[in-house]
Order: C-alpha cells, then structure tokens, then sequence
C-alpha cells in the first residue's frame, strides 16, 4: 500500500515531466497555389437560343435567375425570348480550343466564353458528341493559359480533386473532395468510365475541370446524381484520356467512331460461372448474337462468356462495351471466349457503332397449354413452326406457367425458354432427358427470350 505522505510527492514529479503533444493528425491540403495557378485556364460558358416563353428550355444549365424574368406580366402571351444557358470549360490549348459538356453547347443558337479577365469572345463548335457527352469549341484568340492534362489510371480511390467552375452562374467557384470511386457506370452511359467524387457540383459547374493535387485535369465533370437538383454527395466526371479521344476525333474528322461486334451480354453472377465451369464470377455472358454481325462471321455463340477483347481481361460485363468502342472500327482483333469449359480464341473484324435505333414493341408469344418439368418449376409449350417464324427463333419452348425456385430466379409467364446451358432446346421430351440427367442440388443456365431480346437466368435445381 502506499502511503499517504508518498501521493503528493508523485503527483509533484509526474507535474514537473515535460508535456508530450499527441502525434498530430495529417493536415488538410492547401489548395491555394493550385488555384492561382490554375483558375485563369477555366472559361465560363453562356448560350442562347430564340425561343417562346413557356417553351422546353436549353439542355445545358439555365440561369436560375432567368425564372423570374420569365412570366409574362399579368399573366399574359408568351412572347419571344432568349433562353439562358450556363456552363463551364477550360482551354487545351494556347490557340483558343475549349472542352466543355455537350449538353452545354448543344442548344444553344450563340456561344459566349468569357475569360478569367472578363474578356468575352463567340465560340465556334468543332465538334459534339452526345453518347460521351463531349464538346470541343474554339474562339479566335491567341497565348491563352491551357490546363496541363494528367493519367485519370493513376487515379486512386479517396486522393484528393478540386473543381473550378460556374454553378448558378457563380465564376470561378472552387470546390474539393475525394475520389469515391472508379470506373462507375451510369444508366444510358455505357461507354464512359465515370469517376465518382464527393466534389460539390451544381447546375453551372458541367464541363469544367476536375483537378488532381498536380493540378493536372484528371475528369470533366459532367452529372450529379441529386433527387433535389442540387448537390447530394454524388458528382461523375469523365475521365480526361476518354474525354481527350473524343475530342481529337471532333478535330480531326468532325464525328466520332466507335466498335462494336453485335452481340448482347449481361452479367456473369455466381451461379452462372458455376453452370459454365468458371472457377470465379468474370466476363461478359452473350445472351444473343446478331446474325450476320462481326461477333456472328467469327464465330461467337450464344452461351459463350467473353473473358479478353485483344488481351485486355474483361472483369465483369460494363467493361466489354467500352473496350470494343474504343477499338477502331476494322481493326482486326482477338475475342477469347470460356466454351465448354475451355478458352477459345476468335478473329474478328470490328464494325463500326451506327446511331441508337428506336426498339420495336415486343410481340407478346401466344399461349398454348402443354406438360411440365418439375425439376425446372415450369409449365412449358411447346411452339408451331408459325410462331417460331414470327418470333424469328429456331427452337424455344413457351412458358405457361411457373412457380417455385423458377419464380423466384425472376422467369416469367410467357417467357420462351431457348436454352439450357449449351443446349438449344428443341422439345419438351429432349428437355426432360437433360434435365433428368443432372443432380437435383446443381445450378443450370436457362437461355429465356423475354419480348424481342434475351437473357440467361440462372436456377438451382430441386428445394
């Protein structure tokens, strides 16, 4: 025990040690030398276009203080106007080239950049394409301050970015945050690598740039996702190498190629990877091959799961997509598939991205009572030579009905079942021979024709 007489002379000893400041947090970046470094390469963006009172505005940003000056007084007939539009840009080049959004520019009649020191001139589009949502616009002026462009790859999850922009018109506003994430893809938006930041952009802010702690432009920012139209945490920027591409495309040609080969992927999940023999959940799994197409003249099947395109390794299904659009159209390129549990190695001529086509109604299969597999939790049917022709499909069997694990994997009534894992399905009486031989515990991949496309779905067999 000690004693009472000995605690006042510790206390007193430990009272004369020197203090001892806890090990000091890492500081915050000083973003101020960027700024001024950088601020003067940023334009602020304006566009108009003649249009009526109460008509659909511009694509690109509008002022929010135009909503006032929009009514009619007295609630009388609209008149005509110019309507407002706002975004931002920043120079790539001393000669007077500017990136911006395409949904900037697009809809605007005149284009008017203004400089850091208020100089105003009239831009001329090169070049825009929607699909990226890039634009390339030039004034006619000479020794203006370009951005230095940086490596968007080296990139890494929680690094440190700062945006300049105009939102609500504001100029030369400066925000910052971290990199979320990579590689994100948007709905509509499958050729684009989005990056995902926590950097505060508003309405005014698209097509300016997004820069890394070099102050090298690494993105445009180009969306939010916001249920409020402001800001919410989540901003996506283009990466520059993409960006940069298509803008020397815009230059160069005035329009921008893509590749494609002509099928229709989805996913690779677990249990598809178990039915076709891969050891883990990769690839891209074709659901449908355009007849005729350049996947088709090389010898891509359906039920084939595409794992490289020119050796790149295509890690999950959104990847493909922008690996083959990035690929000239007629280059020559290696697709290699996982067949039969096995790589095979295709040659295939890449063709050329023609624009969206508007998707026909899908035409509803009629129904025709028949017999039923129990293992597979359906009714099926099986289809007249009419129907087939009608639905442009060699073999299939309807579904009447369905229940269990088949309801529950997302199969449909009126669903056509046309495969089984790389089996076509020809006949109620082959299909019970299939499934007969498989173990009541195994996943098997069903091809389904759902309206006029398709999809594998994959169902575990049995409770």
């Amino acid at each position: 025990m000690i004693s009472r007489h000995v605690l006042p002379m510790l206390a007193a000893a430990l009272l004369s040690l020197p203090f001892v400041a806890p090990t000091q947090a890492k500081e915050l970046p000083d973003f101020t030398d960027l700024v001024e470094a950088e601020s003067d390469s940023v334009v602020n963006i304006s566009t108009t276009s003649s249009r009526k009172d109460g008509a659909p505005g511009a694509e690109g940003e509008e002022d929010p203080l135009d909503f006032f000056r929009r009514q009619p007084p007295g609630g009388g007939q609209p008149q005509d106007r110019e309507g407002r539009s706002l975004g931002s840009g920043f120079i790539i080049s001393a000669d007077g080239y500017i990136m911006t959004n395409a949904h900037v520019v697009d809809a605007g009649d005149d284009i008017t950049v203004r400089l850091s020191d208020k100089r105003e001139f009239t831009a001329k589009v090169i070049g825009s394409d929607k699909r990226s949502d890039v634009a390339l616009i030039k004034i006619d002026a000479g020794g203006l301050p370009a951005v230095k462009l940086g490596d968007a790859n080296k990139l890494k999850v929680g690094e440190w970015v700062l945006a300049i922009g105009s939102p609500f018109g504001f100029e030369s506003t400066v925000t910052a945050g971290i990199v979320s994430a990579k590689g994100r893809t948007l709905p509509q938006e499958t050729f684009t690598p989005f990056i995902q930041t926590d950097v505060a952009i508003n309405p005014g802010n698209s097509g300016g740039p997004l820069f890394n702690m070099k102050g090298e432009v690494i993105g445009i920012n180009s969306q939010i996702y916001s249920r409020t139209g402001g800001f919410m945490g989540l901003s996506f920027a283009i990466p520059i190498d993409v960006a940069m591409d298509i803008a020397n495309q815009l230059r160069t040609t005035g329009r921008v190629t893509r590749g494609r080969i002509g099928v229709v992927i989805q996913e690779v999940t677990k249990e598809l990877a178990e039915s076709f023999g891969l050891a883990k959940p990769i690839g891209a799994l074709v659901n449908s091959v355009e007849k005729g197409g350049p996947a088709d003249r090389a010898g891509v099947e359906t039920s084939d799961v595409i794992i490289k395109f020119d050796g790149k390794e295509v890690k999950s299904s959104n990847e493909l997509p922008r690996i083959v659009a990035a690929t000239r159209p007629g280059n020559k390129s290696t697709v290699t598939v996982w067949r039969k549990g096995a790589p095979k190695d295709l040659p295939v001529v890449v063709g050329e991205l023609a624009d969206d086509k508007r998707a026909e109604k899908p035409k509803k299969a009629p129904a025709k009572v028949g017999d039923a597999v129990e293992k597979l939790g359906m009714r099926l049917s099986e289809l007249s030579a009419e129907q087939r022709k009608e639905m442009g499909i060699a073999n299939g069997l309807l579904v009447e009905d369905v229940q269990g694990n088949a309801a529950k994997a997302g199969i449909r009534r009126g669903d056509v079942l046309l495969a089984l894992n790389n089996q076509d399905v020809k006949s109620i009486e082959q299909l019970n021979q299939i499934v007969g031989g498989f173990d009541k515990a195994r996943s098997v991949a069903l091809l389904i024709r759902r309206g006029d496309s398709s999809l594998y779905i994959p169902l575990r067999l049995g409770n």
